[in-house]
């Protein structure tokens, strides 16, 4: 698959991306958990079929450490006893945030009440603006075909 456009090349995306990491920075400093941050960006990631991002995000937390069992059960974290119920609360969040047309009223006021049980206000702000981020990029990358299976962790570090 070829890229529609090469956003890296791009100056306007170029100021966009920057943005987009930027808010990334402020995400980072609520205290969430990088762990926690990477099992919501690939969570949705694969909701939003962002391969790019499923390359990128794997690959990271694989160099983090994380272990390869719950990098592969991601996707079916209901049935999987590998997550705790912290991560279960954070990807239950990012899975309702990622689909909101899916449901009505978006995210279910049960789910947020989990989260916040986990979280407290500035690990809630970061994982509800982690969630709108990695869908930008995502949404950027589908729409774009970026192609996956490139990447090499610390690339863009």
């Amino acid at each position: 698959m070829n890229a529609r456009m090469n956003l890296f090349g791009n100056q306007t995306a170029n100021k966009v991306i920057k943005g987009l990491v930027s808010a990334g920075t402020a995400v980072s400093a609520t205290g969430l958990s990088a762990v926690t941050q990477e099992l919501v960006k690939i969570r949705a990631s694969q909701i939003n079929g962002c391969g790019f991002c499923l390359d990128m995000h794997i690959k990271e937390a694989a160099a983090a450490g994380e272990d390869a069992t719950r990098l592969h059960l991601i996707a079916a974290w209901r049935e999987a006893t590998v997550f705790t119920d912290a991560e279960r609360a954070a990807l239950e969040l990012a899975e309702q945030g990622t689909r909101i047309t899916d449901g009505a009223g978006g995210v279910t006021d049960e789910a947020w009440a989990n989260a916040a049980k986990y979280y407290d206000e500035e690990q809630l702000i970061g994982l509800v603006s982690l969630v709108a981020l990695i869908n930008s990029f995502n949404r950027l990358n589908v729409m774009t075909q970026q192609p996956a299976g490139s990447y090499r962790a610390g690339q863009f570090s």
